[in-house]
């Protein structure tokens, strides 16, 4: 199967040039508290060296994790060895989970720890792209140090660029205009961050787009709904990549081939 090696897609002015989809992996990590239509197993770690391995070889080169997904970024650390260069990592800062709950903190110490652990479990010495991860109330996360710090963790190196996975208008046109991106909520189904996407196109910001086939609840949008969801999304042209979060096999290679269709190959 043709792969997406020839449709990446700068990041803004990042430097940094992903696949128009990124693999989510928070259904390596965690199945409790997540907004799936449907109960899944996590995979093994056989299962998910070839899903990451497939999704290498379709020409994806953008993994996202978090320390919110459970065991994630500790799995994906053994996972990744011996290829870091041909992955770009994005992490985040500021949601915990444990217990069945998130947890937030937002300072500048909580920041810097939660970054040099990621670092530690993803046993790499940087980070491509960090975001914060918002609880919703994005405006006043902003103000609560974890910016300042993402912005001197990338003069030392080490992150390579930050932004806000947010949840409002007004926060992710906050977060662009201190930072490198945003991640976006954007389907067929919710379209209201719009502005955030023309925002970062005239302003030269990456957008990331998160709930692209709104979490797996598209089955009934049009007569293919992975499809029509990419095209919208991929259309746009602020947005570099959507992550999809799959364990499954098929549905990658079928994520993979609409998006081929969309891009016009």
């Amino acid at each position: 199967m043709e792969g997406l090696h020839s449709h990446y897609r700068n990041l803004g002015s990042t430097g940094l040039s992903v696949s128009p989809l990124g693999l989510g992996t928070v259904k390596l990590g965690r199945n409790q508290g997540v907004k799936y239509p449907s109960q899944f197993q996590l995979p093994s770690d056989d299962e998910a060296r070839e899903l990451i391995a497939l999704a290498h070889d379709l020409g994806i080169n953008l993994i996202d994790t978090a320390p919110a997904y459970g065991t994630s970024e500790t799995r994906l650390g053994p996972l990744l060895a011996g290829q870091r260069h041909k992955w770009i990592i994005c992490s985040k800062v500021g949601e915990e989970f444990s217990d069945g709950e998130s947890h937030f903190d937002f300072s500048a110490a909580h920041t810097r720890r939660s970054v040099q652990r990621s670092l530690e479990r993803l046993q790499t010495d940087y980070l491509d792209m960090v975001l914060v991860h918002s609880n919703g109330d994005d405006l006043a996360v902003l103000e609560q140090g974890a910016f300042d710090t993402l912005e001197s963790l990338k003069r030392e190196g080490l992150i390579r660029a930050f932004g806000l996975s947010g949840k409002t208008i007004e926060g992710g046109l906050a977060a662009l205009q201190r930072s490198d991106c945003a991640m976006v909520t954007y389907n067929l189904r919710e379209q209201a961050e719009r502005p955030v996407l023309d925002f970062a196109l005239a302003h030269g910001k990456g957008i990331l787009i998160k709930k692209a086939l709104a979490s797996g609840h598209l089955c009934s949008e049009g007569a293919d709904p992975v499809q029509e969801g990419l095209k919208l999304v991929l259309g746009h042209q602020a947005v570099a990549s959507a992550i999809i979060g799959t364990i499954n096999r098929e549905h990658l290679k079928n994520n993979v081939a609409a998006a081929l269709a969309v891009l016009g190959t």
